[in-house]
């Protein structure tokens, strides 16, 4: 019997398979799967007031991906609570939020409201810019990612996963200094930062002239970023970036994380989530694997 079962920050899912944030809708994605079936449905960034992202185009082809620069558009926290949540709740499926801000005290407020809420975890996006440090991402080096970390960890009464941004010299610095913050796991990778230039107009194809590249072009170094994490913390991991199938799945639980998140292709696959969870099952069974953990400890 193959168990799809693991245990993040002590919260137990069903199954590895969540939604990667920015990329689900559990209004728009149930209409063409059953929420149910995923591990855990990670929501799109919400902040303490709502943001109107940047102006179009802000989505744009590229070579085995996509680069985008929507700017986390949301609603805001009470909005969340008072709309989406109570809907999501439906499920039978552990809700993560992820959270953005500018300022410490604007992610303090939001997991604050959420300590109260009905959901499981909080998954802290540290690549947003930090605007009293100049627009350095939260992410960029480990005293600003383990003071964040901390801050948090002393407000939220949920579980916090810190997103990690692949834009720096050393994940693995970054990834010690959020567990040592009290970090409870990490999802890795946010996007890679991009460009893609329309050479008739002779500017860039974005109104903010760079994005963030994702999609299978950024797989191998998800995987490799995975892997080397994975050898630094023992906190779980979520890892990301450019799974399109169930073998890319097994190849990120393999380097070493605990539950993957589906992006990029859920939006060329709508059904994606669940297709790759039904790929992945029959990986397992088709090579001999009864759980989730021999995967992971196939190269120990």
């Amino acid at each position: 019997m193959t168990s799809l079962n693991v245990n993040i920050a002590g919260v137990m899912l069903k199954n590895p398979i969540t939604t990667a944030s920015g990329t689900f809708s559990a209004r728009d994605s149930g209409a063409f799967y059953d929420i149910n079936e995923l591990g855990a449905a990670i929501t799109k960034g919400v902040s303490n007031v709502p943001w109107d992202g940047n102006p179009t185009p802000r989505i744009a082809e590229a070579y085995g991906g996509m680069l985008n620069a929507v700017g986390l558009q949301n609603p805001g926290i009470d909005d969340f609570i008072n709309n989406e949540l109570p809907f999501l709740r439906k499920f039978d499926t552990k809700i993560v939020v992820n959270v953005v801000g500018k300022t410490i005290n604007e992610y303090c407020e939001v997991a604050e409201k959420l300590s109260d809420a009905a959901i499981d975890m909080m998954e802290i996006n540290i690549s947003c810019p930090n605007i009293k440090e100049g627009g350095i991402s939260f992410g960029a080096n480990p005293v600003m990612a383990a003071k964040i970390t901390k801050e948090i960890r002393s407000i939220a009464r949920k579980p916090i996963i810190m997103k990690l941004t692949p834009n720096v010299t050393d994940i693995t610095e970054i990834a010690k200094a959020v567990e040592a913050a009290g970090a409870d796991g990490v999802s890795l990778i946010n996007t890679l930062l991009g460009m893609k230039i329309d050479v008739y107009q002779k500017k860039p194809v974005l109104w903010n002239g760079m994005g963030g590249l994702s999609g299978p072009a950024i797989k191998p170094v998800a995987v490799r970023m995975v892997y080397q994490v994975r050898r630094a913390v023992s906190i779980p991991i979520i890892g990301l970036g450019g799974i399109m199938t169930g073998e890319d799945a097994a190849e990120f639980l393999m380097a070493g994380a605990d539950a993957v998140s589906i992006g990029t292709a859920a939006l060329v696959d709508p059904t994606a989530p669940v297709r790759i969870k039904n790929e992945l099952i029959e990986f397992m069974e088709q090579n001999g694997y009864r759980n989730l953990r021999q995967i992971r400890d196939a190269m120990l």
